[in-house]
């Protein structure tokens, strides 16, 4: 038997039987989401063999690059929570029903997304304290990326809603997939053409010498292949979700239902990560008065914690997909007992990779840059932020779990009050009198006290309340009976 379908079938999971649920969705979660993190490790350190400005140039664009990424994801989040619900109540026809509307709805805003970042992409650098050396390869680096929106919005649905009926597989190998063409894209685009020896064999390597503009192009094209294969696998093969023959010729139109339902799941999730990604370019303009060697120590030691941190994210996904088809179950203890496991093994793991990355700082900073100012400078915030891994485990796969169960309000409030309230205030007051590491402090800092209350509202009991069921669109034929 499939093991998500215990849940679904009311099963008596034995806490061993739990531990065991939760280590198959997490591990092909945790590698899709080290692939994707492994693919901008690999484009940083291919970028940081071009030289301080370069680096620079692609460190200045890559928070508000994660912002408009990110919203195209909460977006796509409204609907894959949906589908997890209804999955969970074996209500198949209602799940392909909200797939059908997130793919038109989804569409439709990654193409507005996309078309706000292309109005943008050209005075986007110089807001945020870019000098004229690098704002060139900035705004193309930036252009690039954001005109592929609609299309990456695609990935972001198609993973969600695979990951929603338990398929972490698919996703996951083909995350893998995509790390693989972006080093090939990469190695022809980025660089120019060069001789190999090989033994007895002598190579002559074709290459564009693109430099950050074919960092940008490699990704992209990675990114579109592993969509269209996302999408296809969901709608042609995915068990309960494929729409083959009459499910396929069914309204796409979104309906008021559904739409208000994705809205009250996405909208604060959305909204939250715009503040958070504010935040993230406010740090950019804190740390850009710090020179260039700052900017891109910066750029790289977030690439590098990232490294730490994406195991805590696919837990997360895994805490997400068992909480919400438990509760859409109506199984609410479960539904707790599920988020209490994922969140100790977020936080155990998590410190393992502390301890990988406070001792293998200064590997991991050497391998993506050349310069050693800007490597040493890494290493060591690095340090500093290895402390803060546990609890930033906690409200990472916290936050995953109450998303699980469409609770966004209150932990978007949470990390919004966090950030804001904790993190730009002590990185403004620290930045100029300790510079860099400054700025890292008050990260540490910051990301502990998160982690902190994301554990005490988990404790609470207040972000899942006791005979909640999912709601049901009336426009949305199949649903189950609630009356």
């Amino acid at each position: 038997m499939n093991d998500i379908k215990l849940i679904q079938d009311g099963a008596e999971l034995s806490l061993r039987r739990q531990l065991v649920l939760t280590a198959k969705l997490s591990a092909p979660a945790i590698m899709a989401q080290l692939s994707t993190i492994l693919m901008q490790y690999i484009d940083a350190s291919m970028v940081g063999r071009l030289g301080a400005g370069q680096s620079a140039s692609v460190g200045l664009m890559n928070s508000s690059l994660w912002m408009f990424w990110g919203v195209c994801s909460t977006i796509t989040m409204g609907f894959s929570v949906q589908v997890a619900h209804r999955l969970g109540a074996k209500d198949t026809t209602g799940a392909r029903t909200v797939l059908r509307q997130g793919i038109a709805a989804c569409a439709i805003a990654g193409t507005v997304i996309a078309l706000i970042g292309i109005a943008i992409s050209g005075a986007l650098p110089r807001w945020l304290g870019g000098t004229e050396d690098i704002c060139g390869a900035a705004s193309d680096y930036f252009l690039i990326f954001v005109s592929a929106l609609p299309v990456l919005t695609m990935n972001y649905l198609a993973g969600g809603m695979l990951r929603s009926a338990g398929n972490m597989k698919i996703p996951g190998l083909l995350n893998v997939g995509m790390c693989v063409l972006d080093v090939l894209f990469n190695w022809f685009l980025i660089f120019p053409g060069h001789s190999l020896d090989i033994g007895p064999w002598h190579l002559d390597v074709p290459g564009a010498g693109l430099g950050v503009r074919g960092a940008a192009l490699g990704t992209v094209a990675a990114e579109c292949i592993v969509a269209g294969v996302m999408m296809w696998y969901l709608i042609r093969r995915q068990p309960d979700l494929q729409l083959r023959g009459a499910e396929a010729r069914k309204s796409y139109r979104p309906t008021r239902g559904i739409l208000a339902k994705a809205g009250r799941i996405a909208v604060p999730m959305t909204a939250e990560h715009v503040i958070f990604c504010g935040a993230q370019i406010t740090i950019t303009l804190i740390v850009a008065p710090l020179g260039v060697v700052a900017i891109a120590a910066n750029a790289f030691a977030v690439t590098a914690e990232s490294l730490c941190y994406m195991p805590g994210f696919g837990i997360g996904e895994a805490a997400t997909t068992l909480c919400g088809q438990s509760y859409g179950a109506g199984r609410t203890s479960l539904v707790k007992r599920f988020c209490y496991l994922t969140t100790c093994l977020g936080i155990g793991i998590m410190s393992l990779m502390a301890l990988v990355m406070y001792f293998g700082a200064d590997a991991m900073m050497s391998v993506m840059t050349p310069v050693d100012a800007i490597a040493d400078l890494g290493a060591e915030v690095l340090r500093i932020e290895a402390f803060a891994e546990p609890m930033y485990a906690a409200s990472i796969v916290a936050y995953g779990a109450f998303v699980g169960v469409g609770d966004t309000l209150i932990p978007a409030a949470m990390n919004f009050g966090s950030i804001w309230l904790v993190r730009i205030p002590l990185a403004a007051l620290m930045a100029p009198a300790m510079g860099l590491r400054g700025v890292w402090i008050a990260m540490c800092a910051e990301l502990v006290f998160r982690g902190l209350i994301f554990i005490w509202r988990m404790l609470s009991g207040k972000w899942l309340k006791p005979g909640r069921k999912p709601e049901a669109d009336p426009e949305a034929e199949g649903w189950l009976d609630e009356g």
